[in-house]
């Protein structure tokens, strides 16, 4: 039986995470919310009692409930051999998805750095200040720090000799931020081969290089996480 990702139908956001994984591990999903509309996963999350997510994405299957990103890949990881077995990496790899977490939070306070039931267009100054800070400290701490985790491996992966769920997590990480900082991307991508290889890596993997081609990934628009605002790009 397939899984049930839900999470918001028109934007790729934190549930490409989990997409990406099931794609390249050949595992069928159904993406409910964008076959059957926001109005089917509303009403799904209003349905539901107890242990319930706090927001999207969550995965359904078989009575249980998964939500938060890094929690849907741990569960995939280890039912569905996309991650070693041994605990100590099962947690090492956590350790970095939640880091992962961490940047994608901080890339949307760029664009909403008062507050986000705000527009855009109601804190272009704020946002001008924060994407300056990221583009200049921030990012560049955390592309060192993952280059940093594929270096601890001795393969061509972040971790064993074949790929897990944190490569195309990073993968996708790469591609939203070519989007949202093309120049600043394109100044620092050569400081960080190891990271470009890892996502060149993943790209061609056979799963993830069908998805990519299908009409089934959409694409980076200004409603997701990553957006592209020419005035906060920089080199």
């Amino acid at each position: 039986m397939p899984y049930d990702l839900w999470y918001w139908p028109g934007i790729q956001g934190r549930g490409e995470f989990v997409r990406l994984a099931l794609e390249a591990g050949g595992i069928a999903y159904r993406d409910r919310a964008r076959e059957d509309g926001v109005e089917a996963l509303l009403a799904d999350m209003a349905a539901r009692s107890g242990r319930t997510p706090f927001a999207p994405p969550y995965l359904a299957s078989e009575g249980l409930v998964i939500a938060q990103v890094a929690n849907i890949l741990m569960f995939l990881g280890e039912r569905h051999d996309l991650a070693p077995s041994a605990m100590a990496d099962r947690l090492w790899m956590n350790q970095v998805q939640l880091t992962i977490a961490d940047l994608v939070a901080e890339v949307h306070d760029v664009h909403h750095p008062v507050g986000t039931g705000a527009y855009y267009e109601d804190q272009t100054a704020e946002a001008a200040r924060a994407a300056a800070q990221f583009r200049d400290e921030r990012l560049p701490k955390f592309l060192t720090y993952f280059c940093q985790v594929i270096a601890c491996n001795d393969g061509d992966w972040t971790i064993d000799h074949r790929w897990t769920y944190v490569d195309t997590s990073l993968f996708q990480l790469v591609q939203g931020l070519r989007y949202m900082f093309p120049r600043r991307m394109a100044t620092l991508e050569p400081d960080y081969p190891d990271l470009v290889r890892l996502h060149d890596q993943v790209a061609r993997l056979p799963g993830i290089k069908a998805y990519l081609a299908s009409g089934r990934r959409q694409p980076f628009n200004q409603d997701g996480i990553f957006r592209h605002y020419p005035e906060l790009d920089g080199d």
